[in-house]
């Protein structure tokens, strides 16, 4: 039998213990005051959060891929984040990849004994062809997952950069990985339901992973989403709108570049910022590992 009463998120939070004798008002304002403990937990954990952030730009730049693995709510958080940087950062969907439990059915209904399969972790990795370039992170609010442990030691003895997100101090998963973060947001609002505080932590994280780690690889300008992929009407709409804040220049000029870059929001801002055609807008961006910042400069020498 799992020894369980140890686990900070399966103990009974007493601001809640009379959650089904308070008033719809009262039950909001006691959710929210919880809710507000998360950001300060996670605050606590920044300088992991920056090493781990590090190790996935420089897994980027030499052709890794950054790897979430989890079981239930941790691992439908980093197929989400995964999912969500393909259209944000206009990068492949092998660059960000997110792989949870039982495959692609647990996202919406849970898999019998499948986070529990050691093997299954290092398989789903197997499958994935990892290589010592990426970067794999674990994500188990518990901390014992066993199908993340799995994968977290395959990835090690290939050589790949290895981390943790857990939610429990002392996680058992902090011993299988280089990198840990243990984000303690003390008992939950519904006694285990780690959905709730342990789940916004574990998003906010790996919204700052994925995000910064973008930056770190030229996917903004200032703080422009310069490679979002405009796949609907918004994010067209948006694309121009990112062009006028970038260049300071009109709605008709913005949607001009943006028609002659072949609707690539980073060119046209290289086009009109540097006065330069489709072509030489292209090659000053190559020249500078796709930083506007640096193609900008390159032009100004």
């Amino acid at each position: 039998m799992l020894n369980l009463e140890n686990l900070t998120t399966e103990k009974v939070n007493q601001s809640s213990a009379q959650l089904d004798e308070m008033s719809l008002h009262e039950r909001l304002l006691a959710m929210n005051k919880e809710d507000q403990k998360v950001a300060l937990a996670v605050k606590q954990v920044l300088p992991t959060i920056e090493q781990i952030i590090d190790k996935v730009i420089g897994s980027f730049k030499s052709g890794g891929r950054l790897i979430y693995m989890g079981a239930g709510t941790s691992g439908r958080l980093g197929v989400l984040d995964a999912a969500e940087c393909v259209p944000t950062f206009g990068v492949p969907p092998e660059l960000v990849v997110g792989l949870i439990a039982g495959g692609e059915q647990a996202m919406t209904m849970a898999v019998e004994g499948a986070e529990d399969d050691f093997m299954l972790g290092a398989a789903d990795l197997q499958t994935l062809g990892l290589t010592k370039e990426d970067t794999v992170i674990g994500i188990a609010a518990s901390g014992r997952t066993p199908y993340v442990i799995g994968g977290l030691d395959f990835a090690q003895k290939a050589g790949a950069t290895t981390a943790t997100i857990s939610c429990n101090r002392n996680a058992e998963i902090s011993k299988h990985a280089a990198f840990a973060i243990e984000v303690d947001c003390g008992a939950e609002f519904l006694t285990g339901s780690t959905r709730l505080k342990a789940g916004t932590a574990q998003k906010l994280i790996l919204n700052m992973i994925s995000t910064l780690s973008m930056v770190g690889i030229g996917k903004v300008y200032k703080n422009l989403m310069v490679d979002l992929k405009p796949t609907n009407e918004k994010l067209v709409e948006r694309s121009k709108r990112i062009i006028m804040q970038a260049t300071d220049c009109s709605y008709d000029e913005a949607v001009k570049a943006f028609e002659d870059s072949d609707r690539t929001v980073k060119t046209a801002i290289v086009m009109i910022l540097t006065r330069s055609n489709k072509d030489k807008a292209e090659r000053l961006l190559a020249a500078s590992d796709g930083f506007v910042k640096n193609a900008i400069n390159i032009e100004g020498e």
